[in-house]
């Protein structure tokens, strides 16, 4: 009995429609649901297979036709499968490639990637690598000890005493605002010429060193001046590290004063707003001044706080914060009589790019109210840093406490907590202008092997809140050479343009005494480093030789990777490392969480998996195999993996030494022979070192074919594997088209184009005008059709890719093509690989005619069926189209064919967008998985600015009653706001300025953010399917069934007439996510594993805490205060004095 259609309210011209055959039709489970959920009992019948229900449809009076049944829609499949088999056997020409490779066989050869040999020489040569730059530090760190040590200060030393180049030096004069350029520099600072080094992206001079001073740091003081002496002598070692390795990248000294002396020497990149660059606030040498640290911020929010010192609070804690790196925990908490948490974090964090800006917009939010209690502040302090039930640094301890002041020494809270050991240390920070006793703060931090300093103003945070490191410093000062061990950083980019980079670093020390047996110094005169770049790490791995889906990469201890060829930030703050965790670089599964456990402990392993991997351009998700292993690279913290999938297990090597040979397929290149050979495109790789590389492939060929009329393929300036390869494949191909593709006549079946692409880097395209609307990546390991291809059996279908926010394809000149591609598998004895991809490009107007007839009940090419008015007939996709909708979705969601004309338009798209509620049946029923991950490393474009006020933000603004409390203008607003003015000239809106904006990103750059993606693939549904979707009046028909040998779901269904059953529309396309990803809050409860480093100084008994700050308070004079208020009332504020002095024990 034939299945009709049904009716949604009013009847229209045509066959009828019944309505939903049965009580019960409800609303359409949403996205989360897989079946729907089990309600009251129902009738047996209404339990059966919806293959069984559907002949139970029929109603008296039923039209004429019918829904087909699922033998019908079965043969419509079936001759889909053919037709689609039968083009790609006749044009793709698998087989015959093969016969070609067979026929070439003496012409290459067959070699195996072993993967544990492969990767322990990889891991070998980076070792190798790493250790030519350790040597370099090592000499470095000894020279510049002995340097300083030898160095007598001089008290009376000035400007025009000594002679440098200042990198900041061009940018000043070419600013008139500057205040060098006021003034007049005292200093000599040299005029140096530069020559562009491609090493370095910059322009250098290797006879000098350059040398940066941050801003807020005055270039005239004794302290500097000093340190400028004693660091030139380091300029003839720099020379000599390169002098032994000419690899070498910047050598660079921070020093523990600020200054940064670098070599080669090359000018400063001048911000386009204040340069705030520090060194001492560098990834590199945050890691390398001191052991890993658990920090507890606690910030004073009682009511005596005003508004002003509360906003320099809570600038001080985002400074702080900025002082840590992935190898530290921190937790930041506001006390007043109570102390409470600032975020959802209630213990230890580790101090990640993510979990600091959440601390960071927390603590924005805190208010001050109440009074002050030190003693719910420092217990609640102590208990986070007793807690061991946590993941944490277990090395330094230390409490950091910000307030305007108090009286009470809560002494028997540290007599509880802290004595008789002292483990914490107590860093205690007076912040504003304010005449309350600062000796208990003193006290505090003196009793506990801390140090006191005092905030006074918006010029005074920045360098403040990085002195302690001083102090963490010298457990490591004194504990001599069992410190001086290198460490290699994180990624990050590079200050001075090189990129991504990785640093070896290793801390300097003051070995000078105050007298004989005198005790030794304590202190850490800075860091020295050295970058390597993560291009000159990449170059030691294999490129081509592992396929288009094998690759290299490395994590660190923490799991963040340093090679991965998913490691492409959008966008990068040098103030940040880059952090992206090897479970976030992949699809994160069980598997990947051991083998990434394994390689953080140092071990080896290798592994089979099954595991899912995204597509190139992220639309889909592919179940693959793929063999893991790993190895630790030694001396390091680093361990280094390698991916390969089964096929991947040998390649080929050309082996073209006819040299008659290799001019005959070498003119196969020239675009002289594309007119009858097709076109070729050649992947832009590095074939020779002087080939000029260019991002327009005719471009390239252009200057590969000039190149190659000067030198030979066997050049020792080329790359002899690769440009074999590439011209054995361009024979290759060239034989494929001869004796397959020039004599078809590709009209016949309604083709745009025939294609291969091949692993030598060779994608040769048929008829040569088809090149013209060709938008594949010419490398063909970086396009997602090549990739899939080869992971993929049967045919791969890939339509034009469409977002739903463009407009629509257009289908002029018969342009728009849908690629079919497949792997080509060539077995060798008992060795299998997949050196190429073949396919061809479907005219998609002529497709979806040839779609309608295909899925018909045609039984003769020219004649529909045809039907009587008494006699029942079968709906079909044909003559049918305006009451069944037909489709070919890919195994993304994304339409390929439909046989409804105004949606050919919509090819590409993804199908929710086009028909949501039969998508989304499609995936209840088990069709289609849904894939959740997320992009850390996005580019969003910036947000508006919520002040849309003309005034400056930040200021805090008095009221007539202010200005009538004589009260006020003793207190700390009226000093701490012309202290704002003063610095605000300096530092326009320091409170609310982007780092990395103030830092020189250009105006309106994108900048970093979250994306969710969401991914669908086929589910476990593989067998033919008839389904209701259950919507009352408006319920529809609908089959569906995967095609064999291809990536196709064919649906037919009741096209939809009612709008009131609309359900939630399922989502593809990438959506930002506003909370920074999953909810951080969540994530730290089940924190990933990852290894501190494996040393720690936190202690020394030798040690001298009698340094622990000094300060004094003074009463601000009121005389003085009403002066400074009236000049700024009347407009005339004093000039201003931005630098900082360097701290007074930085004396050396």
């Amino acid at each position: 009995m034939a299945v009709p259609a049904r009716t949604c309210g009013a009847s229209r011209p045509g066959p009828a429609r019944t309505a939903c055959p049965w009580t019960g039709c409800g609303p359409q489970p949403g996205p989360g649901s897989r079946r729907p959920a089990s309600g009251p009992p129902r009738p047996l019948w209404l339990l059966l297979s919806p293959l069984l229900l559907l002949p139970l449809l029929a109603a008296p009076g039923a039209s004429a036709y019918s829904f087909p049944q699922q033998h019908t829609m079965q043969h419509w499949a079936r001759r889909l499968e053919q037709e689609v088999d039968g083009v790609m056997r006749i044009f793709g020409g698998v087989q015959q490639l093969r016969e070609i490779y067979k026929d070439n066989r003496n012409l290459f050869e067959v070699q195996e990637n072993e993967p544990q040999k492969l990767v322990e020489k990889v891991a070998g040569d980076i070792e190798s690598l790493l250790d030519r730059k350790v040597q370099a530090l090592k000499r470095l760190a000894d020279a510049a000890e002995n340097f300083q040590k030898a160095h007598r200060w001089q008290d009376n030393i000035k400007e025009e005493d000594i002679v440098y180049y200042d990198a900041k030096a061009d940018a000043e004069l070419d600013d008139p605002e500057s205040e060098d350029v006021e003034r007049g520099s005292k200093a000599s600072t040299l005029r140096l010429d530069f020559i562009e080094d491609p090493n370095f992206k910059n322009k250098v001079n290797y006879s000098y060193t350059a040398v940066q001073i941050p801003t807020d740091i005055y270039k005239g003081s004794t302290v500097i001046l000093n340190e400028l002496n004693w660091t030139e002598a380091l300029e003839n070692v720099f020379m000599e590290n390169r002098r032994q390795d000419p690899t070498l990248l910047w050598q660079v000294f921070g020093s523990a004063t600020g200054v940064t002396r670098y070599y080669p020497a090359t000018p400063w990149r001048a911000p386009k707003k204040i340069d705030l660059y520090d060194v001492r606030r560098r990834p590199w040498y945050i890691q390398g001044a001191s052991s890993p640290k658990d920090m507890v911020i606690i910030v004073d929010v009682s009511g005596s706080v005003s508004g002003l010192t509360l906003k320099l609070m809570k600038t001080s804690v985002c400074e702080m914060l900025d002082t840590l790196s992935d190898d530290d925990y921190v937790n930041v908490a506001s006390f007043n009589e109570k102390a409470q948490p600032v975020s959802c974090f209630t213990h230890l964090v580790q101090a990640n790019v993510r979990n600091k800006k959440v601390f960071k917009e927390a603590v924005q939010g805190m208010v001050a109210k109440g009074t002050t209690g030190y003693k719910a502040g420092f217990e609640y302090a102590f208990d986070q840093l007793q807690n061991s039930n946590i993941t944490r640094a277990n090395c330094n301890k230390m409490i950091m406490m910000f307030t305007d002041g108090g009286e009470d020494r809560v002494q028997d809270v540290f007599e509880k907590y802290n004595w008789p050991n002292r483990t914490v240390r107590v860093f205690t920070f007076s912040v504003g202008q304010h005449n309350y006793d600062v000796t208990p703060l003193q006290w505090m931090a003196c009793a506990n092997k801390g140090y006191y300093f005092e905030i006074p103003s918006i010029g005074a945070i920045r360098i403040n809140t990085q002195e302690y490191l001083d102090v963490l410093g010298r457990p490591m000062v004194l504990a001599g050479k069992e410190a001086k061990q290198v460490q290699w950083t994180n990624v990050y980019e590079d200050a001075l343009g090189l990129g991504l980079v990785v640093t070896g670093t290793l801390p300097v020390f003051n070995l000078t005494q105050d007298g004989p047996g005198e005790k030794k110094n304590q202190l850490i005169l800075g860091v020295m480093g050295i970058d390597v770049a993560l291009n000159d790490i990449k170059r030691l791995t294999p490129n081509y030789t592992l396929g288009a889906n094998g690759y290299v990469f490395a994590i660190d201890l923490n799991g963040y990777v340093l090679l991965h060829p998913n490691l492409k930030p959008q966008t990068t703050n040098f103030r940040e490392p880059v952090t992206l965790d090897f479970l976030d670089a992949e699809l994160e599964d069980e598997n990947k969480e051991e083998i990434r456990r394994s390689m953080i402990d140092g071990n080896k392993g290798h592994k089979q998996i099954r595991t899912l991997v995204k597509s190139l351009d992220e639309r889909y998700i592919d179940e693959v195999t793929r063999n893991y292993t790993w190895v630790p690279i030694r001396s390091t913290n680093y361990s280094l993996g390698l991916v390969l999938p089964p096929y991947s297990t040998f390649y080929l090597q050309a082996n073209l030494s006819d040299q008659i040979l290799q001019v005959k397929y070498f003119e196969f290149l020239l675009p002289s022979s594309f007119e009858s050979e097709g076109h070729v495109f050649i992947a832009p790789r590095e074939y020779c070192k002087d080939l000029n590389a260019s991002d327009n492939n005719t471009e390239f060929l252009k200057n590969f074919i000039e190149l190659m009329e000067k030198v030979t393929p066997d050049s020792k300036q080329c790359n002899n594997f690769l440009l074999h390869n590439l011209i054995l494949d361009t024979g290759i191909t060239q034989q494929l088209v001869e004796r397959v593709w020039r004599d078809q006549d590709l009209n016949t079946y309604s083709l745009l184009a025939v294609f291969a692409a091949t692993d030598g880097g060779i994608t040769r395209v048929f008829p040569n005008k088809a090149a013209e609307d060709w938008t594949e990546n010419p490398e063909p390991f970086n396009a997602s059709f090549y990739r899939r291809s080869l992971d993929n059996h049967g045919y791969v279908f890939k339509p034009p890719h469409q977002d739903a926010l463009l407009r629509p394809l257009e289908l002029e000149n018969d342009t728009v093509g849908i690629l079919v591609s497949t792997a080509v598998e060539l077995s060798l004895g008992r060795r299998t690989l997949r050196p190429a991809v073949v396919g061809v490009k479907l005219d998609l107007e002529a497709w979806a005619e040839k779609f309608k007839v295909l899925a018909s009940n045609r039984t003769h090419q020219d004649q529909p069926q045809q039907c009587g008015p008494n006699s029942h007939c079968e709906m079909d996709c044909e003559v049918n189209n305006e009451d069944l909708l037909c489709v070919l979705i890919d195994d993304g969601g994304f339409l390929v064919l439909s046989n409804q004309n105004h949606q050919w338009d919509q090819v590409g798209r993804f199908f929710s967008e086009v028909d949501a509620n039969l998508m989304l049946a499609l995936y209840n029923n088990s069709f289609y998985s849904r894939k959740e991950s997320y992009d850390y490393q996005a580019a969003c474009a910036p947000q508006p600015p919520g002040n849309l006020g003309a005034a400056p933000r930040g200021v805090f603004v008095p009221t007539v009653a202010d200005f009538l409390n004589l009260a006020w203008w003793t207190s700390a607003a009226a000093w701490s706001l012309f202290q704002q003015l003063l610095y605000g000239l300096i530092y326009h809106s320091w409170f609310q300025a982007d780092p990395a904006e103030a830092e020189g990103s250009p105006e309106t750059r994108e900048s970093s953010c979250v994306m969710k993606q969401t991914q669908y693939y086929f589910g476990s549904v593989n067998a033919s399917y008839n389904a209701i979707i259950d919507c009352g009046n408006c319920s529809r028909l609908f089959h569906a069934q995967r095609l064999t040998n291809t990536n196709l779901l064919f649906v037919v269904a009741e096209k939809p007439l009612c709008s009131q059953c609309e359900a939630g529309r399922l989502l593809q396309k990438e959506t930002h996510c506003p909370a920074d990803g999953p909810e951080q809050c969540e994530l730290v409860q089940r924190p990933r594993y990852r290894r501190g480093p494996h040393i720690c100084f936190d202690y020394n008994a030798t040690e001298d805490t009698s340094d622990c700050g000094r300060g004094a308070s003074f009463p601000p004079s009121l005389g003085v205060l009403v002066s400074l208020q009236l000049l700024l009332l009347l407009g005339l504020p004093p000039r201003p004095q931005p630098q900082v002095l360097v701290h007074a024990s930085r004396r050396l």
